[in-house]
């Protein structure tokens, strides 16, 4: 084991109310392209950027069309759970996990088996769809069926507003009391571990300087750099899916 790794671990089994921040880099071992890696779905695509913003998706039905195909071949439906999603289970079964805080949309912490009442979503989920009109929710994949059967930009069935998927897009407010909460366990947490995330969104990047103003030890695992790297305890840059069990195995 390497010491940097011992170090990791030492800090987690100290701790007593753990929150751990993830992003994209914890679902790539479940076939989920993250953004801004060197593999990412805006790196080799820039223009699908444009999709992620809401003031192209409300204006411009083309890019409306394109974006229910992209819903359509999201590889969410199909993916399942990895070893990294899965030690968070264990985290949490060891009473230490005091709030997972998760950046990603695609559901595979609650189907790895964390309970809801502990998964903070900052920016919505994917299998959830919702009307910028009415408010209406529903499951995404009752839209999804419209679209295979010839409708490429499906409105609402109640209203007939415009429908997206019910998650945060550039431009688009978080939900205060979501960004509350997320601010609120790190503030209260005794270690704070950072899971595949570039730290680079704003605010829940926040709580990076904000765990660690409060006196909680910070572990960073991450293969690339990150905006705070020189103030966490641990960097760990080897594969999530390998470092997590490792980290969060009983003992």
């Amino acid at each position: 084991m390497n010491s940097g790794l011992d170090h990791a671990r030492k800090l987690i089994d100290r701790a007593e109310r753990v929150v751990v921040l993830t992003g994209a880099g914890i679902s790539t071992d479940s076939g989920i392209p993250d953004f801004r890696g060197p593999r990412g779905v805006w790196t080799l695509n820039p223009k699908a950027e444009r999709m992620s913003d809401i003031r192209y998706y409300v204006a411009d039905p083309e890019v409306r069309r394109l974006s229910w195909q992209s819903r359509l071949a999201h590889p969410a439906w199909t993916a399942q759970p990895n070893s990294g999603h899965r030690a968070l289970v264990d985290l949490e079964r060891s009473g230490k996990l005091h709030a997972l805080v998760t950046q990603n949309i695609d559901g595979l912490h609650q189907r790895a088996g964390n309970s809801a009442e502990v998964v903070v979503e900052v920016h919505g989920n994917l299998h959830q769809a919702i009307c910028l009109s009415c408010g209406w929710r529903g499951p995404m994949q009752g839209v999804l069926e419209r679209v295979r059967a010839g409708e490429d930009d499906p409105p609402c069935g109640t209203c007939g507003g415009i429908l997206k998927s019910d998650t945060i897009s550039f431009g688009q407010p978080l939900v205060p009391e979501v960004i509350a909460r997320a601010m609120s366990a790190a503030a209260d947490t005794d270690c704070l571990l950072c899971v595949g995330t570039s730290l680079q969104v704003y605010p829940v990047a926040g709580a990076v300087p904000s765990a660690k103003a409060a006196g909680a030890p910070v572990i960073i695992v991450n293969a690339q750099p990150t905006g705070f790297d020189d103030i966490a305890d641990v960097k760990l840059t080897d594969p999530i899916s390998e470092v997590l069990p490792r980290l969060c195995a009983a003992r």
